[in-house]
């Protein structure tokens, strides 16, 4: 049974695969140190416990890793040094990679023989060109790391097997994916593989999303620091702004059930720099074959998805539009059934 592990700072999901790959069971624990479990491995034993399964029916756990930096650009079996890698991303995204590493590290207290893996969201941008991936800034500060990353790359990556699978049997060549939610990106997909992206050297660049602010002039961060410091300045661009900070609400849902002025000017605000974005994302292939949603938002709210659409319909009309259910637990899984075979 291979165990499948997301992991954030207050929640465990997880999800069984048998050797098939078919789900077998998937249990989801949240408030852990808020008046639900202690910790992250009592969760994890919790979780388990909820899916009917023992730490010994397991042959394997794999992991959503967030940020993989410059290093990882392919799923890897974890180790001393791939946990130290992962730790020294954790500055990059403070949201995510610390509370992965501590699911890694429940992991293997509740079963450390275990063979553990990890799948990178940065791993699918590592084919974006050179060009696409460097800021123009001294050469000191480039190899420091200070270049575009990327991220939602477990979803692009199923998006493109989903879309080989109902398109028939091909990825169309230039193909303009979303992953909306809390979180939101897109990416151009050139022949199946990553050519540029919206987010950046961290998940804050890009499109407005549910509390992050999107693409912002360097000026503004540098005025925010010297008001509220580095802290105050992340709490505030990774946690009190996007659609909160416009509307009142992250949750796409609540703006549209809200109907305050608020609210539809946050609901304009997402729809307008998603259609903006798109069209650069657009100009990186050279034209637009088809278009895929997923996400939260991208699944569920078909108002957004026609908003958008019509956006961009000067180039999109008539092009094939696919909405695809977000599987990035089952893409973790065969990336690492993949590198089990591999080892035999």
């Amino acid at each position: 049974m291979l165990l499948v592990v997301n992991c954030g700072s207050s929640s465990v999901k997880l999800v069984a695969f048998d050797g098939a790959l078919a789900e077998v069971a998937r249990a989801s624990v949240d408030r852990i140190g808020a008046g639900g479990p202690a910790g992250h491995a009592e969760a994890l034993a919790e979780g388990l416990a909820a899916m009917g399964l023992q730490p010994g029916a397991l042959t394997a756990a794999a992991h959503r890793v967030v940020h993989g930096g410059a290093a990882f650009v392919a799923p890897c079996r974890v180790d001393a040094a791939v946990l130290a890698e992962i730790e020294a991303c954790a500055a990059l995204a403070p949201l995510h990679n610390p509370a992965n590493l501590t699911g890694i590290r429940a992991v293997a207290a509740l079963a450390p023989d275990l063979p553990q893996y990890a799948s990178f969201d940065t791993a699918f941008h590592a084919t974006n060109p050179d060009v696409a991936v460097t800021y123009a800034l001294p050469e000191p500060e480039r190899a420091r790391g200070l270049r575009r990353y990327g991220f939602h790359g477990l979803s692009f990556a199923a998006i493109v097997r989903k879309v080989k699978e109902t398109a028939p049997y091909r990825v169309p060549d230039r193909l303009l994916a979303f992953h909306l939610g809390n979180g939101c990106s897109i990416c151009a997909i050139r022949g199946g593989i990553s050519v540029a992206t919206t987010m950046g050297y961290s998940p804050l660049d890009g499109l407005t999303m549910g509390t992050r602010a999107g693409g912002l002039d360097p000026a503004v961060v540098m005025d925010l620091c010297d008001r509220l410091g580095v802290a105050g300045t992340s709490r505030l661009l990774n946690r009190e702004s996007g659609l909160l900070a416009l509307g009142g609400a992250s949750d796409m849902r609540a703006l549209h059930a809200a109907g305050t002025p608020n609210a539809a000017f946050a609901i304009d605000h997402f729809a307008y720099w998603a259609i903006r974005h798109a069209g650069s994302m657009i100009a990186a292939m050279s034209g637009l074959d088809a278009i895929s949603f997923t996400g939260g938002i991208g699944e569920n709210d078909a108002e957004m998805r026609a908003r958008i659409l019509d956006g961009l319909g000067w180039i999109a009309a008539g092009k094939p539009v696919h909405v695809i259910p977000g599987d990035e637990e089952r893409q973790i899984a065969m990336e690492a059934r993949a590198l089990r075979e591999a080892e035999g």
